[in-house]
């Protein structure tokens, strides 16, 4: 017999798995620490006082040993759930900048917004562990997390 994740006495291998969601969200980058001349300079359209938006997608990545009872890291359904729930429920057809409560007084920039749903998330995964967060601003822009 061939060792595998089911066979009993054998060191359970690591697995990463990754769930996609989806969401749209309106925002504006600005630093009401600088003039407004500064901000537009910056961030240019981003800077938009009437908001711009966009169809966000995030990859979700756990990682952990194959439970030997169900074959599955962590259910994808349940990861759904939690990242439904902590993430896209609260930011889903919302103002970054007035309504999401973890986003508050930060600068919604992509770099801002993984860190801030890698704090939201990182707590609620179990009994895998959160390893990466990939946010798609465009088909074109995307930023990575890790938790460092």
């Amino acid at each position: 017999m061939v060792p595998g994740p089911l066979t009993p006495n054998v060191a359970m291998p690591l697995v990463t798995v990754t769930r996609r969601l989806m969401f749209n969200a309106a925002h504006r980058v600005h630093n009401p620490a600088l003039s407004e001349s500064e901000n537009v300079r910056l961030f240019g359209k981003c800077n938009n006082p009437h908001w711009h938006g966009h169809n966000y997608t995030l990859d979700v990545s756990v990682r952990g040993t194959i439970d030997g009872t169900t074959g599955y890291v962590l259910d994808l359904g349940v990861l759904k759930q939690i990242v439904t729930e902590r993430v896209v429920d609260k930011m889903d057809h919302m103002n970054l900048n007035l309504d999401v409560d973890f986003m508050r007084g930060l600068n919604p920039t992509s770099e801002n917004i993984i860190v801030a749903i890698w704090r939201e998330l990182e707590p609620a995964i179990t009994p895998a562990a959160l390893v990466k967060l990939v946010l798609w601003e465009t088909v074109n822009n995307y930023v990575e997390y890790t938790g460092e």
